[in-house]
């Protein structure tokens, strides 16, 4: 059975960090490419940042770049996203999502080939 777990979401203040951490199990680690994706409430989902566990190439959207760091350890099949300097404008539920083949550029298009989804954390940033 496939499972993203994603843990380390909470309540922070702005300027405050958090560090997000995604599980994965039932398949090939290193064959996928693993991502975050958020959702306000209101809006759409969106991509934030991506990571390729087969070579370490990292992605990420304009609006976390230098602020949130995407990483892996595949040893404990289990990526990352730390996120630092917390804006209120961060909150959101944070997905992780697990892929094959496809690139960050089409998946943050079209979130719906996503092979697999976490649950959700809930990151709250408040003013």
């Amino acid at each position: 059975e496939v499972q993203l777990v994603e843990s380390g979401g909470g309540l922070v203040q702005a300027g405050g960090s958090l560090r997000l951490s995604c599980a994965a199990s039932g398949f090939t680690f290193g064959d996928y490419a693993i991502g975050w994706f958020r959702q306000a409430p209101g809006k759409e989902r969106e991509g934030v940042s991506c990571i390729t566990s087969s070579d370490g190439n990292t992605y990420y959207e304009d609006s976390v770049r230098g602020r949130f760091t995407i990483s892996s350890d595949n040893a404990k099949n289990t990526v990352y996203l730390q996120m630092n300097s917390l804006k209120p404008e961060d909150t959101a539920v944070y997905y992780c999502a697990a892929w094959y083949g496809t690139s960050w550029y089409r998946i943050r298009a079209v979130p719906n080939e996503v092979d697999y989804w976490g649950q959700g954390t809930q990151v709250t940033v408040s003013s």
